[in-house]
């Protein structure tokens, strides 16, 4: 499992760098996107075993990206958790009601992020 690769779509800098650094040292293979279109080809093209979508992006939201990813039939089944700041009670509910995987929140617990990964990969089943 340490060997997964994660695709994490976002597009402030500082975050990506922190996803990244973390989940890299935890031994997984990150794959990165700055905006939602960019991510959506990625994953399109070599898909990834997780994606993590940031909600905020520019052009192409995460929830639009979504949509494309669950339109294609080579990553209609990809688990994509969104990754967002926006942190009300209702935008959890919200992520799951348009058919995110999972929701985590920004700022990322560093000491948790690894395992939370972890969790959706062995959800996939």
């Amino acid at each position: 499992m340490s060997s997964s690769r994660v695709l994490v779509v976002e597009d402030n800098e500082r975050n990506l760098k922190l996803v990244r650094d973390v989940l890299e040292y935890a031994g997984f293979v990150v794959l990165a996107a700055t905006t939602a279109e960019q991510g959506v080809a990625m994953a399109v093209a070599e898909p990834p075993d997780l994606v993590l979508m940031d909600l905020q992006l520019p052009g192409m939201s995460g929830t639009e990206a979504l949509e494309a990813l669950r339109a294609d039939p080579v990553t209609k089944a990809l688990p994509v958790v969104a990754l967002t700041a926006f942190a009300m009670k209702d935008d959890r509910a919200r992520a799951m009601a348009d058919g995110f995987d999972g929701y985590l929140e920004k700022p990322i617990s560093v000491r948790d992020l690894p395992d939370q990964v972890r969790s959706y990969l062995t959800d996939k089943g």
